[in-house]
């Protein structure tokens, strides 16, 4: 757990980069601070591990006042990722991730191993070990400075907008593989991001700042989309904001109808659209009925975003049936295999009830 209590930085030419801040971050919680250019939140999460000194009020790590120890003993329990990776050029990239264990007293060989561990763990090809940093794309860079704040095992992980320099497709790739190393270690995660986009998706919590360093609001993201507290945070959260919204309310009472389907090589059946399967009922795309012939994959179009039944929001799945090009989103089952299909028209009418039993409506 981290707790700011009444913390401020305020730097020598009198610039208040954070005023009496006082926010608890949650074991084994994903905290997001979120908000525009000089709001105060990388001068915030640098103060966790002291490369800012607060200057006044009271910092805690699981108890521990900051200030109150060496400040290098204090950093090798805290893994910390920033943008651009920060990686040693000069260093293969199993030897970047065995940096800290080895600094620590754990001999090159045991570091190496559990480099090579966490490689897996993060989604890197081991056989990338011997390469260098610029051999290696942005995405993979990002992995491998995430590896290496993991290296040591620490229960307290800062992230400063590790994936704001990549592409819009591999800061997804990211961000998805975060949730799921969050899912399988824990950790105490506080991450830095001026995407209001990614704080919602990432974040357990999310924290708004106000340029100047003042907290406008600190609630889980469902309770920020629907009730911001002011204006500024209206504004920054977006006007899409009840859309977004959809993401946080369950789609249980969706009806799953029928879906007409067809395969590939069949003959072509009547006027309509017809979800293509292959051999094992996934869905490979769409085909609109009545030109004749077999069905061939030249005749496949792209399908848009599945729904998978049971673990989807409302928004998974209005997004499956707006992106279909039938109008009706395809529903698959955690196998992937068809399960029937969604439209439009019944994710608005599940849209009250799935209100009503949301705590943050």
């Amino acid at each position: 757990m981290i707790e700011f209590r009444g913390v401020t930085k305020r730097f020598p030419d009198g610039t208040v980069a954070v005023d009496e801040l006082d926010l608890v971050a949650e074991q084994g919680k994903i905290t997001v601070f979120v908000g525009p250019s000089g709001c105060g939140k990388t001068t915030s999460v640098r103060m966790i591990n002291r490369m800012v000194e607060p200057t006044s009020g009271e910092l805690r790590v699981d108890g521990e006042d900051v200030l109150a120890g060496d400040p290098a003993e204090l950093r090798r329990g805290i893994g910390y990722v920033i943008q651009q990776s920060g990686l040693f050029p000069h260093r293969t990239i199993v030897d970047n991730i065995a940096t800290v264990p080895v600094l620590i007293g754990q001999g090159k060989r045991d570091g190496r191993r559990r480099a090579m561990e966490l490689m897996e763990t993060v989604g890197l090809d081991p056989s990338m070990a011997k390469r260098y940093p610029n051999q290696l794309s942005g995405g993979q860079q990002q992995r491998v400075g995430v590896a290496r704040a993991l290296a040591a095992d620490p229960p307290v992980l800062l992230m400063d907008e590790p994936f704001s320099a990549v592409d819009p497709v591999v800061r997804e790739s990211l961000q998805d593989e975060l949730l799921r190393l969050q899912s399988d270690l824990g950790k105490t995660i506080v991450f830095v991001t001026h995407d209001i986009d990614e704080a919602i998706k990432l974040g357990d919590k999310v924290a708004v700042f106000r340029v100047g360093g003042k907290l406008a609001q600190y609630d889980e993201p469902g309770v920020l989309l629907s009730r911001p507290v002011d204006e500024f945070v209206d504004n920054f959260v977006g006007r899409d904001r009840g859309y977004r919204g959809l993401g946080f309310l369950t789609s249980d009472t969706i009806p799953i109808r029928e879906l007409d389907t067809v395969a590939l090589g069949d003959d072509a059946p009547g006027q309509g659209w017809y979800a293509v399967l292959d051999a094992e009922r996934r869905p490979l795309g769409w085909f609109e009925g009545g030109t004749g012939g077999p069905v061939g994959e030249g005749d496949v179009v792209p399908g848009g975003s599945l729904y998978e039944v049971g673990s989807g929001s409302l928004r998974g799945a209005l997004d499956a049936a707006l992106s279909s090009p039938s109008g009706r989103g395809v529903a698959v089952d955690a196998d992937g295999r068809v399960a029937g299909s969604i439209s439009a028209d019944d994710v608005l009418a599940a849209l009250p009830d799935a209100r009503r039993h949301d705590p943050a409506a």
